[in-house]
């Protein structure tokens, strides 16, 4: 007789350090498919323990934005089971989408051993993520393609939608082989900054590529990619915001390989570039890396007005990085009036979270989704919070997304 009891304890199979994040070769075939676990060990790395919960670092088959075979790391991790008998048919799920770090291995989450420049932006999710535990819900947390696994030639591709949606997606599948029966066909997308315009583009990819998805929620998103960068590359000042012009490149040569830095940026832009191979997006706001230059000095030529090929197709990229995309679970976005990172309005023709809203309004209403919208005032997120606004949101909005959470999983 077969043993059908789920899986708790997996075999581990992974090798020992940083080796895991070196996948073995991918060989394509009709039995290999994006979920299926390449390495499993118990996680060993305390700065990105859970503490609520049994923590297992992955690495796991995905698929590019091409469609070309990867291996993606992260973490799972289980309710404990001392304090949460399994509900009959598995734990339900959360895939949680991490915010901006960088694009360098060293700062991916499952990585980070807690002495990098992303390592308070790793950790501060954390209570949230806890909390989930405490509810008896599995959290998988994906560190995206090519983060933590990435090499000079394959950068992680910040942004680019159909790459993140398959981190976040193709986890779930890794935890439901790894974890058989113990993991539930229920699952919710959660994510944060970067993550919650992942967690928007895995919903719309969800559709026709994985069961059981209840809904998605999205803290500050980012959005309107285009839009902020452009505006920048017109400011005459300095400031630690162009740190995330070389995460847009790197996203942008994801998409289309073709695209040379060397015809986007000027001269003085290009000798910082090979940093964001290195440092996390708050060592990059340095003023001596791209915190120290002005906007109007990181784009050669005439850019935005006149963009030069390489540069028009930088465009071409960045506009299909707003999460605007159809998506037919129930959609919940929350975001602060004070957020200085991702703004819920701006001056026109800027745009912010409460136009992207209007968007996904707009675009879902044929399938009868309207976004549920949690826009807080300016007096109702702490200001004095040490990472501001933007991160406060999350802990500022924790107990009402648990509850909305809850309410998708138990069918309402």
């Amino acid at each position: 007789m077969n043993d059908t009891s789920p899986v708790i304890d997996p075999v581990e199979n992974a090798p020992a350090g940083d080796a895991l994040y070196t996948p073995p070769p991918l060989l394509p075939g009709p039995g290999a498919v994006s979920g299926d676990p390449v390495y499993v060990r118990r996680l060993d790395n305390p700065a990105a323990e859970l503490e609520a919960g049994e923590n297992w670092l992955v690495l796991y088959r995905s698929k590019d934005a091409h469609g070309g075979e990867v291996a993606t790391s992260g973490i799972i991790a289980l309710p404990d089971r001392t304090q949460h008998t399994m509900p009959k048919g598995g734990y339900p799920l959360i895939s949680w989408a991490h915010g901006t770090v960088g694009v360098a291995n060293r700062v991916a989450p499952s990585r980070d051993r807690g002495d990098t420049g992303a390592s308070p932006m790793n950790a501060y999710p954390n209570d949230l993520l806890n909390s989930f535990l405490r509810r008896g819900w599995a959290v998988a947390m994906t560190d995206y393609e090519a983060l933590g696994t990435g090499t000079e030639e394959h950068i992680h591709p910040y942004l680019l939608g159909h790459s993140e949606a398959n981190g976040v997606l193709d986890i779930v599948l890794a935890a439901r082989r790894i974890f058989r029966g113990a993991i539930g066909e229920k699952f919710a997308i959660v994510g944060h900054s970067q993550g919650g315009q992942a967690a928007l583009f895995a919903a719309h990819h969800a559709h026709d590529r994985i069961n059981g998805l209840v809904g998605v929620a999205a803290i500050a998103p980012a959005n309107h990619s285009l839009n902020l960068v452009q505006a920048g590359a017109e400011d005459d000042k300095t400031g630690d915001g162009f740190a995330f012009t070389p995460l847009f490149l790197a996203g942008a040569i994801g998409g289309n390989p073709s695209i040379e830095p060397a015809q986007v940026l000027t001269d003085a832009a290009l000798l910082l570039w090979p940093q964001s191979l290195h440092l996390s997006r708050a060592e990059l706001s340095d003023d001596k890396s791209w915190g120290g230059i002005k906007g109007t000095d990181q784009f050669r030529g005439t850019y935005p007005e006149d963009p030069n090929p390489h540069q028009q197709l930088f465009d071409d990229q960045l506009a299909k990085m707003n999460p605007n995309v159809e998506i037919r679970v129930p959609v919940r976005i929350a975001q602060a009036a004070a957020d200085m990172r991702v703004f819920a309005a701006l001056p026109l023709p800027l745009k912010g979270t409460d136009v992207l809203v209007d968007e996904l309004n707009e675009t879902n209403k044929k399938h009868g989704i309207e976004v549920e919208y949690k826009r807080y005032g300016p007096l109702q997120v702490p200001l004095t919070e040490p990472l501001g606004v933007h991160f406060a949101t999350i802990n500022r909005d924790a107990p009402a997304l648990a509850d909305w959470i809850h309410d998708r999983f138990v069918g309402a």
